[in-house]
């Protein structure tokens, strides 16, 4: 017997509707998947064909940088006219940097460190590098990407 009585209406089985519920979990999963694997980029990752910022060289310090949170992005001059850039986003737990100081770059949430010469792990919780991203010298301004 398929259904049961409740009060002369029919009532679904519950495997039915565990089953139900099943398909409709795996259809948004598969909606989820397919957005993963789009060719858009995300938001978390500088963009690959630059930024649109204006940012000009005297805005990075020697030592320092300067760190662009809309577009996820931390700029740094290592050495005079030695320009890098790295994303912003922490690779412990996503958090964007919030300084740079010291010759490092720094995240506030969790104490992570960061060369400002290769974006390399000075100190912990994060055990990745900060990737690089490309930057270039035009004049008196820095190109992203």
């Amino acid at each position: 017997m398929s259904e049961s009585l409740d009060q002369g209406r029919a009532m679904p089985r519950r495997r039915t509707v565990v089953a139900a519920a099943g398909a409709v979990g795996a259809a948004g999963l598969t909606a989820s998947l397919a957005a993963c694997g789009s060719d858009e980029p995300s938001s978390d990752t500088p963009s690959a064909n630059g930024s649109g910022a204006a940012l000009k060289v005297s805005d990075v310090p020697v030592g320092g940088g300067k760190i662009l949170k809309d577009e996820k992005v931390v700029v740094t001059q290592p050495a005079a006219g030695e320009f890098k850039a790295f994303s912003a986003v922490c690779t412990h737990q996503g958090c964007v940097v919030s300084s740079v100081s010291d010759g490092t770059i720094n995240c506030a949430c969790h104490g992570s460190r960061f060369s400002v010469e290769d974006g390399s792990v000075k100190n912990g919780p994060a055990t990745k590098p900060l990737p690089s991203s490309p930057v270039s010298v035009d004049g008196q301004e820095l190109k992203l990407g």
